[in-house]
């Protein structure tokens, strides 16, 4: 014979896994905060910057 399920516990134990998998793809999705978003996109103007003015040749466009 199988074993006997309670269907409530496995349900809720359902819900528990797909809202960590949301929560898991969320993190990765919008998981710096602003200020770290602002300090990401300062650093690399600043290296664009560096890069720019180190060229030999400026393109003319």
């Amino acid at each position: 014979m199988g074993d006997i399920v309670n269907l409530r516990q496995f349900r809720k134990q359902k819900q528990r896994q797909d809202k960590s998998a949301k929560a898991e793809v969320n993190r990765a999705k919008f998981g710096q905060s602003k200020l770290d978003k602002k300090r990401t996109d300062a650093e690399k103007a600043r290296s664009d910057q560096t890069l720019d003015s180190a060229r030999l040749e400026r393109d003319e466009d």
